[in-house]
């Protein structure tokens, strides 16, 4: 396995809240990584380091062996597509000028407007079912419509690797397996996907590196065949379950095992 990106010891803190301490972890290349945990456990924290919008306290975050600092904000950008849990839009701004903001880092103060980030710019908004939304503005749009545009917004950027957090938000279950379905198709593209998600059976389904996480560390890591199992579902989401093969795809299905009522 192959790492651009990699956390080495990193301790990662809010203020005097320490959220995670010594944690390491390489990001395969080419691969759908999903990091999944309960709430409160680090998963964000973790994704801010790795896209330089936190520095840890200690460790190293690095991109192709050198530390992540050390990369100019649009090289760095060319290189990591991100999407943050609440982006904000600036106000008035429509759909096609939005995802056109994720052409940024390829333009220069004497470059104009390209062939390139044109096609760039219809084939994001195609891939996220956002083309038929191209002169609305952004703020008339469902929360569900919107996440679609920022999607796209980060598709435009065309970076090898893409990080999103809580990518299906707002997202209906149509529109969440489409999704997750053309993160996949980016993956075996030859892309670097690290999403966070909720659902660990879509996470399961569709990611081909699975990252559990509990109070800030990582507890176990790698093929969602080879680790997910009802003792892991307990320690990591205290969840009594029963795991059986999806009966789509044969990937772990996660039951939970609790009454009603």
């Amino acid at each position: 396995m192959t790492a651009r990106l990699t956390a080495r010891e990193i301790t990662l803190r809010y203020g005097d809240r320490i959220v995670s301490t010594r944690l390491s972890l390489d990001v395969p290349d080419g691969a759908f990584t999903a990091i999944v945990g309960p709430n409160a456990c680090g998963k964000s924290t973790l994704l801010g380091a790795l896209v330089r919008l936190l520095r840890p306290d200690t460790g190293q975050v690095a991109l192709d062996g050198r530390d992540i600092g050390s990369h100019g904000t649009k090289a760095l950008a060319r290189q990591l597509g991100f999407l943050p849990q609440d982006p904000l839009a600036p106000e008035d701004i429509g759909v096609r000028r939005l995802v056109g903001r994720g052409r940024f880092p390829h333009q220069s103060l004497l470059a104009s407007w390209s062939a390139d980030d044109e096609e760039a710019v219809t084939e994001a908004m195609a891939a996220a079912g956002v083309d038929d939304l191209a002169d609305r503005p952004v703020r008339e749009l469902s929360g569900g419509q919107r996440q679609r545009v920022w999607i796209a917004m980060v598709l435009a950027q065309r970076t090898p690797c893409l990080l999103l957090d809580e990518p299906t938000s707002f997202l209906d279950i149509t529109h969440q397996y489409q999704l997750l379905g053309l993160l996949a198709r980016l993956r075996d593209e030859g892309r670097t996907v690290v999403a966070v998600l909720h659902d660990i059976n879509q996470a399961c389904r569709f990611a081909d590196h699975l990252v559990a996480m509990k109070a800030g560390g990582v507890v176990a890591e790698g093929n969602p065949g080879d680790i997910v199992n009802a003792a892991l579902i307990e320690e990591v989401f205290d969840l009594p379950s029963v795991v059986v093969p999806d009966p789509v795809t044969g990937t772990p299905m996660i039951v939970p095992a609790l009454q009603r009522g």
